[in-house]
């Protein structure tokens, strides 16, 4: 995570940029004057009700089937302390750094509409958390959409649980004393709007969307160069084209095409030499923009939520029609069925994106020497990554069977229906990793490629400034290279954004 010299107010509206910034990014994290008050004035309406023994959900009950069951107001601190202890019990590989501080940035969102209850010193805890760099250690595996994740990372509020503090892990109570805090005693209704909602969900959701869009947006230059390198026809991203069938992402992505290979000699040279492509050519506007409408659609849903109140039950504050109300916003459909999608989405790209790649690799299908290496047989060259292409295909195939189909009751049948949402938006990740190294093993053979093809003819101003790039990271292969390092180099050019801005620079803002 590298820190960055920005501050976040939460208050107004979170876009998934801003989200970034602190999850990933180390953004500093502050509350607006009317975050804090709207924070303040659903507290009081919680203490005013508990002193009145009005019946709430979760504040003088129970949990789940467990709703019937009264709890005196003595007892209340003490049930949300148990409710942390019963509910941190998902097992499993830890949360990425980023996962967890994306879900503090997200229960700060959830509890800060100020229809929660839950106290501004609790708020205050999570936001020094995020500020000072002390990320709780969460468990990843065994959530249904919510609860267990939360519960282990709220345990460190009360000096339990164990922590990362620059790198290290560390038991609750000694993390907090590291950087000067103090464990809290819960209140009233805390302890459940530390874990209800979908916070997890929607911070896992958020990282991979981001991702996503970037490696879409990264598979219409690679794809680009690989159509150039093949020598194409430009013809399949005509604007003539996109207009008789009008999908706005369809065209977008025939122009970022276009963008990326203007004033390609390699494009105008071959012009004519052919009538069409192969699919996996000609068909990258469709395909690619099919891709993104899905994953913009996902991204609509998710800043939505990042920006609700997905609590259960939740304080209505309006002065003359003050009410506390049990529903279920804490349902993770929304993002669980646009992630299940997502990776959906993610399979269409990865797969054109191999079968490009097996075109460039396949002298039958190139007219390069097989594998992109000057005497194959003694040299494999490329052959190999394309069967990491492969193995990584099968497994986005695994990622994309939905987990929101599923139905699994919990709660001895209080919760009958269970969204699932939570495993949709965490194996969101793992495809857009998988992603990535599959557009990175394309663009190691485009960039290889180029040795065949007329080195005295000009690229287009895109496709030439990623060569360069390319070519500070990888070496031109005359021979069998230890590949690993530069699949990895070029991942992480992807990764981060800069094969896009590299190509901005020259080409302007892509769509």
């Amino acid at each position: 995570m590298k820190k960055e010299h920005q501050t976040v107010v939460l208050g107004e509206p979170l876009t998934l940029k801003d989200f970034i910034a602190v999850a990933r990014n180390g953004a500093s994290v502050e509350f607006s004057d009317e975050y804090r008050a709207r924070v303040k004035r659903s507290r009081a309406l919680v203490e005013q009700w508990v002193d009145e023994e009005k019946v709430m959900y979760g504040v003088t009950t129970g949990f789940g089937a467990l709703c019937t069951k009264a709890i005196d107001k003595e007892e209340t601190a003490q049930l949300q302390e148990n409710i942390l202890l019963s509910h941190s019990v998902s097992v499993g590989q830890p949360l990425s750094i980023e996962q967890v501080r994306g879900t503090m940035l997200m229960v700060l969102q959830n509890l800060g509409q100020g229809y929660s209850g839950v106290g501004l010193t609790v708020l205050e805890q999570y936001r020094n958390f995020l500020n000072l760099g002390l990320t709780p250690w969460a468990p990843g595996d065994g959530s249904v959409g919510y609860l267990s994740p939360e519960a282990h990372m709220a345990m460190v509020l009360i000096g339990g649980g164990k922590a990362y503090l620059n790198s290290e892990l560390l038991e609750g109570r000694e993390a907090l004393a590291k950087v000067n805090l103090e464990p809290l005693v819960l209140g009233s209704k805390e302890g459940l709007g530390l874990i209800s909602g979908t916070t997890s969900s929607t911070a896992m959701a958020a990282l991979a969307i981001w991702d996503l869009l970037n490696a879409a947006k990264s598979a219409d230059i690679i794809g680009a160069l690989t159509l150039e390198v093949s020598r194409g026809v430009l013809d399949a991203f005509d604007p003539r084209v996109m207009q008789v069938r009008p999908h706005p992402d369809q065209a977008r992505t025939a122009e970022n095409v276009r963008a990326v290979l203007k004033g390609s000699g390699i494009m105008e040279k071959y012009k004519g030499s052919r009538v069409q492509d192969a699919l996996s050519l000609r068909c990258i506007p469709q395909l690619h923009g099919a891709a993104k409408k899905t994953l913009l659609d996902a991204k609509a849903a998710i800043e939505i939520e990042m920006n609700a109140c997905c609590d259960n039950p939740i304080v209505w504050p309006e002065d003359g029609n003050e009410a506390v109300i049990s529903a279920c916003n804490a349902d993770s459909s929304y993002v669980g069925m646009e992630m299940d999608s997502a990776c959906i989405a993610a399979v269409g790209l990865a797969k054109m994106s191999e079968r490009r790649n097996n075109r460039l690799i396949d002298e039958s299908l190139s007219g390069y020497p097989w594998f992109c290496i000057k005497k194959p047989g003694l040299n494999s060259g490329l052959m190999i990554p394309q069967y990491t292409q492969a193995g990584l295909l099968n497994e986005m195939r695994m990622l994309a069977t939905p987990s929101t189909i599923d139905n699994t009751p919990t709660c001895g049948n209080q919760e009958d229906y269970v969204a699932m949402g939570y495993n949709a938006c965490k194996k969101a990740g793992a495809a857009a990793e998988k992603l990535e190294y599959i557009l990175a093993i394309e663009l190691l053979s485009g960039y290889q490629a180029q040795q065949f093809l007329d080195r005295d003819v000009s690229r287009g101003a895109g496709s030439a400034a990623v060569l360069k790039t390319v070519g500070e990271l990888v070496p031109v292969m005359e021979k069998d290279l230890f590949l690993y390092p530069y699949i990895v180099a070029l991942r992480e050019l992807i990764h981060t954004g800069e094969l896009i801005k590299t190509v901005e620079h020259v080409t302007g803002p892509l769509n």
